[in-house]
Order: C-alpha cells, then sequence, then structure tokens
C-alpha cells in the first residue's frame, strides 16, 4: 500500500500500536515507555478502534503524550456496526507538514461511502455519545463480568482484558474437534492459534443468553 514519506531521503519509517490491545484486549502499560525509546523520526501510528469500548481503566499515555501519536480512529465497533467502513485521523501536535501534505494527498484514494460519511456525522452527536457511555458501556460490563465468571465456572482460563472481548483457554482435550462441533450449533468461538496463542479462543461479549447457549454447548466437552 502507499505509505507516508518523511520529507528527504530516509525511508519512512512507522511504528504502530494498537491500545487496548488485539487479540487479547488489554491495556499496554508500558506503551509511555515504547513511545519515548522510538527513534527520532519514527512516526507512531495509534489504533484506537477498541478506546470506545473499553470497559475498564484508562490509557497509560497522557494527553501530551498521545499528542505525539497519530491516531487513528473508527466508530464501527462501537456502533455496531462493524460492516461501514469509516474512520479519521488525529495528527501529532507537533507534525511534520511534509507528513501532513503527503497525507492530504493520499486522502482523495480513501473515499467515504455514504453510510461511512452518515455513521462518522452520527458519532459527532451527544445523543449518541450519551447512550454509549450511559448505556452501552454499563451493560457491556455487567455481562462481561457474568460471562467471564460463567467461563471460570466451565474450568477455562481467562486472561485479563479492559475491552469488549477477552480470550480464555478451554482447555478442552481436542480444541479443533470442540470448536467444529460448536460451530455446527451456531456458536463461532475465534481461534487464537494465529495469534501465536495455540489453545486460546476469543470471545466477544455477548448476552446473557448467548452466554447460556455457549455453556449447554460446551457441557459434553466438560
Amino acid at each position: 500500500g502507499e505509505s507516508l514519506a518523511l520529507g528527504d531521503d530516509r525511508p519512512p519509517v512507522l511504528a504502530w500500536a494498537c491500545e487496548p490491545s488485539s487479540p487479547r484486549g488489554d491495556a499496554v502499560a508500558d506503551l509511555p515507555a515504547r513511545l519515548d525509546a522510538l527513534p527520532p523520526g519514527t512516526a507512531l501510528v495509534l489504533d484506537c478502534a477498541y478506546v470506545p469500548l473499553r470497559l475498564e481503566g484508562a490509557s497509560a499515555l497522557t494527553a501530551a503524550q498521545r499528542d505525539r501519536c497519530w491516531q487513528l480512529w473508527t466508530p464501527n465497533k462501537a456502533l455496531g456496526l462493524t460492516g461501514v467502513r469509516g474512520a479519521y485521523a488525529i495528527a501529532p501536535a507537533e507534525a511534520p507538514d511534509r507528513l501532513v501534505q503527503d497525507l492530504h494527498a493520499l486522502a482523495p484514494s480513501w473515499p467515504l461511502g455514504a453510510h461511512a460519511e452518515a455513521m462518522l456525522r452520527a458519532w459527532t452527536e451527544p445523543a449518541v455519545q450519551d447512550w454509549l457511555s450511559t448505556q452501552c458501556l454499563p451493560r457491556l460490563r455487567q455481562w462481561k463480568q457474568r460471562q467471564i465468571a460463567q467461563c471460570e465456572a466451565m474450568g477455562w482460563q481467562v486472561a485479563p482484558g479492559v475491552a469488549n472481548f477477552f480470550c480464555a483457554r478451554p482447555g478442552a482435550p481436542s480444541l479443533d474437534e470442540a470448536l467444529r462441533d460448536l460451530r455446527a450449533q451456531g456458536i463461532k468461538l475465534r481461534d487464537c492459534g494465529s495469534f501465536g496463542m495455540p489453545g486460546w479462543v476469543r470471545l466477544g461479549v455477548l448476552p446473557p443468553a448467548s452466554q447460556d447457549a455457549l455453556a449447554r454447548a460446551w457441557s459434553p466437552f466438560a
């Protein structure tokens, strides 16, 4: 794909971070240290896709440190519109002029559809932000606590996390077989083997009815 130039003969240097992280959904405690350790001329892109769905704690970055990053935001996950592709970028407070110019030059090749434009406009509405903070997030926190307790009751090991998803190790003798059986019943868990976490699965935080369906389907493997 296209990349940003640094404005001279040096090759572009880009560092990427996601916080809360993926696939674990955990906090990145050493992110400030990573930022401070970057070589001069390195641009840090901070993927903020899961920030609106953070269920506990806060970023380890201070406001001043965040202002040193290129921030990428998309509200599609928080609004339950994952099929709508729309995002926006926030440049560092002291971004080099050349990088900003390059970004503007590339922008016409990233057109937004009508649905994405409507989503981004809605995201700025106070009513939408109020719904997220007062209705959506409190409910997700309750569901997550219940879901983690249920997974632990099934004997699963749950990894710590702060987002609206988490990873767990079921401990099944044959995880592949178990996942195929669950999928045949309409229950889909993400195998984390491709993430370098063999034996683990990733679960989205879902309503109690879905949690109970997983518990019933898992009972033959318990």
